[in-house]
């Protein structure tokens, strides 16, 4: 009943938003009077701001044309190199890459948005290396004889996209996979395996939510797992591929996540309207674009993220060293040649500090030369890995980071 709920809800809003962006469009029409009198700025500025806000999004583009480097702008190249189930690998690549300039896998988070929330951190890091990231699928859109995605086939994924692109790879892990990712890292490490990751950087990940734990946290760990069963998993309704797949809905995360920061949501879209009113179209669409994104949001299935709630939040099963895979036991102590660095932000809100950092002291059988921490000043969690401070300060720290410790192939 929840999806159908939401699906109605939808179904008037996708109404509503039409005719409010049509009336907007009749006030603003430079040959009616009434937008450049009375209320007409006003009314058309607030039915404009409904209806961005009320619109149906759908799985937004890369779109990355061009990336510049040392002021010079070459065509970027955008291509599906593989195709699975749950989730596709993206290769971006440019003619300005130098020959033998690095791979480097990102893996994208799958918590609620699509893996172009990480637009900025590509096109960032496609300056100076070959950029393959992780296109997590919408559940809703799988169909259920594809069978179930749990953590086992999260990490079998990241492994089998490390595989596909080669020895010597980079993995840079955001938020959520930092977990999976550091797991698969101990797994190949352990089978020493020739496609290991030559470093992982891990960008406000929870690997050990009892470090500083967050309000986030505290939802996860305040409820048992069973309140998640019952309460925040729906079924997917007919009309999708997924009809009768078992997800926790992208509109359940996506309300969580504007709860969290109610009055600063409502302070943008207040000045979204201001600018409106005032004609600075510029700025109201900067707004609209980050909103055009941040609203964009996916279904994951039911069995990742009551997995995910258990292990990551509730149980600490890796940092404890009790989280399996595939039946055996994940040892950190395997990594030995892979160096990592752990990057958290000041006034990060969802990931606490220390809780990314953890990964360094567990990863017992690595040596201390090839561990690294950097904790970002003024930078909060989406700061890590968009904007100007991730490109100006964080990014040329990765960069660094996989120039000095680049691995042989093999």
């Amino acid at each position: 009943m929840l999806y159908n709920a939401y699906e109605l809800n939808r179904a008037l809003l996708t109404s509503a938003s039409a005719w409010a962006s049509v009336t907007a469009e009749l006030l603003n029409n430079p040959a009616l009077p009434m937008g450049y009198m009375g209320l007409g700025p006003v009314m058309a500025s607030a039915l404009d701001v409904f209806a961005h806000a009320a619109a149906p999004r759908g799985k937004p583009d890369f779109g990355i044309a061009t990336v510049t480097v040392q002021g010079v702008a070459h065509p970027v190249t955008e291509a599906i190199v593989m195709r699975r189930p749950f989730g596709n690998l993206l290769r971006f690549s440019h003619p300005g890459l130098p020959a033998g300039a690095p791979k480097l896998l990102i893996v994208a988070p799958m918590s609620g948005h699509f893996a172009t929330l990480l637009r900025g951190t590509v096109t960032r890091m496609l300056e100076s290396a070959e950029v393959f990231i992780t296109d997590w699928a919408d559940a809703k859109f799988v169909a259920t004889e594809e069978g179930p995605f749990d953590l086992d086939d999260y990490i079998d994924y990241i492994v089998g996209f490390l595989e596909y692109i080669g020895p010597g790879t980079h993995m840079l892990a955001v938020c959520q996979p930092s977990v999976p990712a550091l797991a698969a890292t101990a797994v190949m490490g352990a089978n020493r395996h020739p496609c290991r990751p030559a470093t992982l950087t891990m960008m406000g990940g929870p690997v050990d939510t009892r470090e500083a734990p967050t309000s986030v946290n505290d939802v996860a760990v305040n409820r048992p797992l069973s309140w998640f069963k019952h309460n925040v998993i729906a079924t997917v309704p007919l009309g999708y591929p997924g009809a009768g797949r078992r997800v926790y809905p992208g509109f359940l995360q996506l309300a969580g996540f504007l709860s969290m920061n109610l009055q600063t949501h409502l302070m943008s879209h207040w000045q979204m309207f201001q600018h409106l009113v005032e004609g600075d179209g510029e700025s109201a669409d900067a707004k609209k674009a980050f909103y055009d994104e941040y609203r964009s949001v996916c279904d994951m299935t039911a069995e990742f993220y009551l997995q995910t709630i258990e292990h990551v939040f509730q149980r600490h099963s890796l940092p404890k060293g009790e989280l399996e895979h595939r039946g055996k036991r994940i040892d950190l102590g395997a990594i030995t040649d892979t160096a990592i660095l752990a990057i958290e932000g000041e006034n990060d809100d969802i990931s606490g500090i220390g809780q990314t950092k953890a990964a360094l002291k567990l990863t017992t059988g690595l040596k201390e030369s090839r561990k690294q921490y950097l904790l970002a000043p003024e930078v909060g969690h989406y700061g890590i890995f968009n904007g100007s401070r991730w490109r100006t300060r964080i990014a040329p720290e990765v960069e660094g980071f996989i120039a000095r410790h680049g691995r042989r192939k093999g």
